[in-house]
């Protein structure tokens, strides 16, 4: 018998209509846990580096994690992956929700979709009946109203239903897939969707997931649970209030919005707004959003509500994620909430990712305001003074391609490319082609600067966490926070907070110094690779300060809940080969320390030679050369011989090092 795992995949070949279920390989999850770690072995085995996104052969994964479907809180995490159309890299977005518990219940651990589909299809599943399914009647459908059609045409009220709107059948470079409350939003993969013709996946399972020790594994929960509850009744002090709590940010349960108004950058990542919070603001976003919200609610078998239902006025009822009930109301420059609670509805229906999409909208109003568009490409548009109703008339334009949609469809990247005439100076806040958060800060942060550049998810979201995100001021604030920090990989992280100060010697950007920005950064990089192997919602883990689950318990969690023996160091070693495979993945793909940069306007104060030397320091930490591939020495020691020998005979390597290394060594 498996445990925790179900021991299967489905192979969908959408093309052929075939579909078979294939028992995998247990060393598979001995080596690469689950979730996203066993996806990123599939893809580097069967998607050849040549393969462009919208290539028949660049394959599709739904995968459920280690832990979902079994009792572990918040394991619910479905990760998608594919060759984005925005980065050309690997992409993995995730979502939360029940999809990834209804397919481990219905006896499957991934997805896989390979091909193209002649006409628009949905697959169906429960348990052991598996169906490709026509979806015609479906196009040009919002991803919200699909779940809700398909549910009835299927009789099956719980099904839990993964769809795109019209941005995915539009291939929009951004576009989303939506399922319940949740998406997996970022980099494109609801444009492979559309690509491969896929409306939608559907599941419902009925059987059993196992433990290999279930009393080992309830006792480790009920340890999770105290955790939880005294964390519920005691914040965090000294830190903004998102920051206080867990969860995967509660940006519906909080209305006090001063920290990100004031701190992130509106319209077109441009500008903070640091005096916007005041007392008639938060007056009346408490009650717009209070009078929204109709409940609160959560994701699988999570004790946290980090979602709501939103019965907004003139809108139909939707499940709102956290951060879209700023992202598009900053990006416009509309100072009315109700406008963002309108909006996303419209968004979340066509489909698109909530942190890229508003910036891409800003982007063409910034490049009609300097005249690089012109009032042609605007034509049909609302009046510039109304703003909202500018904004409602790009996003529709993106979504279906239309007109200037087009261009914009592609990201800022990309559409400023194909506009020319000086757009890509407003295209300014990207990182490997793909938009950041709005952040525009002072000095060189040296943490940050590493979390933004070198991470595989080229999003900061899915990178910081356990570590503050500044420096307490006072000597009596750090000692409390590292009073009860039990956290903590090794103790003399508590003595680099408690030196780390908000200005003088012991201040950014020399301090924390390369070294330990190295060690911090890999230790957050680690928990995220963790939580997206087993499936866990960052916010109860990687993205939060002082979680329940940390790397201190995740071994215990994977041992009761496998049956297989892993310590610490095993659990490490086992996330560090999926690691060095991913990079390794992208390395291949042509990605290399050229494409390691921050935004140029992201910090006020840059300091290129100590970022070089952050980007080195770090790169040998982790065992990899100059450019910023693994090493064969790192390779070897990780089991993944294989993949140096590949690297060595496409050149990207050279006697197990990187060329300019290999040149300085021959010098």
């Amino acid at each position: 018998m498996r445990y925790a795992e179900m021991g299967y995949h489905l192979e969908v070949d959408v093309a052929t209509g075939n579909i078979e279920k294939v028992e995998t390989d247990p060393k598979l999850t001995e080596l690469y846990l689950g979730g996203l770690g066993s996806s990123v072995k599939l893809h580097w085995d069967r998607v050849p580096p040549e393969v462009k996104p919208f290539d028949d052969e660049n394959m599709l994964i739904f995968s459920g994690g280690l832990l979902c479907g079994t009792p572990a809180f918040s394991a619910n995490r479905t990760v998608v992956t594919f060759i984005s159309p925005q980065s050309e890299l690997l992409a993995y977005p995730m979502m939360g929700g029940f999809w990834s518990a209804e397919l481990k219940h219905a006896g499957y651990d991934k997805i896989i979709f390979n091909n193209k589909s002649p006409e628009l299809i949905y697959l169906w599943v429960k348990d052991d009946k598996v169906e490709i399914r026509d979806a015609r009647h479906l196009a040009g459908k919002g991803a919200l109203e699909v779940q809700d059609l398909i549910r009835d045409e299927l009789n099956e009220p719980n099904a839990q239903v993964a769809a795109i709107g019209q941005a995915g059948e539009s291939r929009c470079f951004t576009a989303s897939i939506e399922q319940g409350r949740s998406s997996a939003s970022r980099l494109g993969g609801g444009a492979i969707m559309g690509d491969k013709k896929i409306k939608a996946v559907a599941v419902r399972g009925t059987g059993d997931v196992h433990l290999a020790d279930g009393a080992k594994f309830f006792e480790l929960m009920e340890e999770v649970k105290d955790y939880i509850n005294f964390r519920n009744t005691n914040p965090i002090p000294d830190v903004m209030t998102i920051l206080s709590g867990i969860g995967s940010p509660q940006e519906m349960v909080h209305t006090d919005e001063k920290w990100h108004t004031e701190s992130f950058a509106w319209g077109n990542a441009r500008n903070r707004r640091k005096s916007f919070w005041t007392e008639d603001i938060e007056k009346s976003w408490t009650s717009t959003q209070i009078g929204a919200i109709k409940r609160l609610i959560s994701c699988y078998n999570c004790p946290q509500h980090c979602g709501a239902l939103i019965d907004a006025p003139d809108v139909p009822r939707y499940m709102m994620k956290c951060f879209s009930k700023l992202t598009y109301g900053m990006a416009a420059y509309v100072d009315n909430l109700d406008f963002s609670f309108n909006i996303v509805q419209k968004a979340q229906e066509y489909g698109v990712d909530g942190f890229s999409t508003p910036q891409i909208l800003a982007f063409a109003v910034e490049l009609k305001e300097n005249g690089i568009l012109t009032d042609k490409d605007f034509e049909g548009c609302p009046p510039d003074e109304d703003k909202e109703g500018r904004f409602m008339w790009l996003l529709d334009r993106l979504a279906h391609r239309e007109g200037i949609g087009d261009i914009i469809a592609d990201g800022t990247y990309w559409a400023a490319k194909r506009i020319g005439n000086g757009a890509e100076e407003y295209a300014h806040n990207n990182i490997k082609k793909h938009e950041q958060l709005p952040i525009k800060l002072g000095m060189l942060d040296p943490l940050y600067y590493l979390m933004y550049t070198t991470n595989e998810k080229i999003s900061i979201t899915q990178i910081e966490g356990n570590w503050p995100q500044a420096a307490f001021p006072k000597m009596e604030q750090r000692e409390r926070f590292v009073e009860d920090w039990p956290q903590l990989p090794d103790d003399k992280f508590k003595q680099w907070l408690l030196d780390w100060e908000p200005r003088g010697e012991k201040s950014n950007p020399h301090f924390p110094t390369p070294p330990i920005c190295s060690e911090i950064v890999d230790w957050m990089e680690m928990l995220h690779n963790i939580d997206d192997a087993l499936g866990l919602c960052a916010g109860m883990a990687s993205f939060c300060l002082k979680p329940p689950y940390h790397i201190n318990n995740y071994h215990k969690l994977v041992s009761a809940a496998t049956g297989m023996d892993v310590d610490q160091e095993e659990l490490k070693r086992k996330v560090n080969r999926s690691r060095n495979l991913h990079r390794a993945l992208n390395n291949r793909r042509g990605m290399s320390r050229k494409d390691e940069k921050p935004p140029k306007d992201h910090w006020r104060h840059r300091f290129p030679e100590l970022e070089e030397e952050l980007l080195t320091t770090y790169y040998t930490y982790k065992g990899w050369n100059h450019d910023g591939i693994p090493t064969r020495e790192r390779l070897h020691e990780l089991d993944l011989d294989y993949v140096a020998d590949d690297l060595e005979q496409r050149g990207i390597l050279i006697n197990g090092e990187g060329q300019e290394d290999h040149q300085e060594h021959q010098g």
